[in-house]
This record gives C-alpha cells, structure tokens and sequence, in this order.
C-alpha cells in the first residue's frame, strides 16, 4: 500500500486529496512543512513566482524526509510520494503582482476590493515527490530524492461586492489561510464563478498533478 503525504497546512487541500484518492489503496497523511516559506524574486511574473516557491517547497520536503527517515531508522516514517502545492492569485490588472495570504481584516479587504467586479487568474503549482529507491522522477532532489512539477491556471470571475456582502465575508473569516482572500468552494462561492481551467487548480492543486498521482498509484500496487 502506497504511503503518501501531503506536506501542507491547508485544509482544503487535504479534504480534496483525502477525497479524491477515495478508494485508492493508500495510506495517507497530512502535515505542513516545519521549515520557513521561501520568497519569491519580485520580478517574476505569478506563474513564475508560484513554481518558484512550490519548488523550494519540495527541496524542504526532501532534506526534511531525509533526516527524519536517518533519526528513526526509516521503519514509520518512509512515504513512496510527497506532495507539496503553492497557490497564488494573479491581480487582475498585473501579472507581475500576486495575491498570497491576507494577515488581517484591512489586508482582506483590500484583496476582496481589487477582485470585485473583475475576472482574475489563479496560478497552482504542484511537486510530487518520489523517495530514494522509487520510481525515478525528472527533478533530483535532497537525498536521492526526485521530483516532477506541473503548473496550471484557472480564470474566476468576481461579482460586484456589496458592502454587506464584504462585511459578511470578512466577518464568516473564510479568507484566512486563503490566497486573494477567499474561498471557491466556501463562503465566497455565491459570489464569484470558475470560467477557464478546473477548479481543483483553484483550490490548489494543480490539476494534472492529480491525475499522474493516480497513474503512479496504479502503477506501484
């Protein structure tokens, strides 16, 4: 049975991984990465900036895997893949300039203001990870560990905010933890559409990345 985590904090990509991979014989976690995320240079552009950042993800994901399997002897800690995602949300007017996490009310709002009444792009980026020993991927790693990328976006499209609704979507706290400051499958989902892409890629996983996890699950049984 194939072991299998998923090194973020995000609830949303949890509950959709743990959902998808319904059925699968696999053993899965969830946990977030313990070392400091990585900023990326300010003269990418988002999609360049995403993939930037999950990369540096999946290098923290392998030298932390790496020493973790050294100090317990491997047994309980070994995973056959590791996943890490980076999710941002590209304003709507310059894709040089990407919406991360909001950290306050004012930050929310601010986001929330620049996407109302506009269509925006959503850049995911997503790494698997292989282990030492595994299906060797294109991407070497820490400790013979290897990896492949896949980035992707999608189009939403926001609809004139009123101010009521802006109050009811900063006070329901569904922004946090969220890139641009909302949620497609939460509180914000009345108020704004999927246009372009999948919205999975939204939600933030890249949406290919999923489906080569499922060829590698089948292909390891």
């Amino acid at each position: 049975m194939a072991r299998i985590l998923l090194a973020s904090e995000s609830e949303r990509r949890r509950d959709w991984l743990a959902s998808f991979l319904e059925g699968e014989e696999v053993n899965f976690h969830s946990r977030g990465l313990s070392a400091e995320e990585a900023v990326a240079p300010g003269f990418l552009d988002v999609s360049e900036k995403v993939e930037f950042t999950c990369m540096a993800k999946a290098m923290s994901a392998s030298e932390e895997q790496s020493i973790l399997n050294s100090e317990k002897n491997g047994e309980n800690e070994v995973f056959d893949m590791v996943i890490v995602s980076d999710t941002l949300v590209e304003d709507p007017d310059d894709h040089l300039v990407s919406m991360g996490k909001p950290n306050s009310d004012s930050e929310a709002v601010a986001m929330l203001l620049r996407l109302s009444g506009n269509r925006h792009r959503v850049w995911s980026s997503t790494a698997i990870l292989s282990r030492p020993g595994g299906p060797l991927f294109d991407i070497s790693l820490h400790g013979g560990w290897t990896s492949n990328i896949w980035t992707e976006s999608s189009i939403v499209e926001f609809e004139d905010l009123s101010e009521e609704s802006m109050v009811e979507l900063i006070k329901s706290e569904s922004w946090r933890g969220k890139a641009g400051s909302y949620d497609l499958a939460g509180e914000a989902s009345i108020h704004c559409k999927l246009v372009e892409g999948e919205e999975v890629t939204v939600l933030g996983l890249a949406s290919e990345s999923m489906e080569f996890l499922r060829g590698e699950i089948s292909r390891q049984r």
